[in-house]
């Protein structure tokens, strides 16, 4: 059965996970209605990807 060497400090475990952090979301401009919206994914206010239309505007 493996067992650890030595203890692993605190100090040494948390600056092992220092980089393991939640980045925030980068948002993109529609290129049709300026609205932001996540990259790769259709507009939720105009329904467009790129430059068509995906799904039709709700009235």
């Amino acid at each position: 059965m493996a067992v650890p060497r030595n203890r692993v400090s605190n100090a040494k475990k948390n600056s092992r996970r220092s980089h393991h952090a939640k980045k925030p979301q980068n948002l993109s401009a529609c290129s049709n209605c300026g609205r932001p919206r996540m990259p790769h994914r259709i507009c939720p206010g105009c329904g467009h990807y790129g430059n068509r239309a995906i799904h039709a505007e709700k009235a």
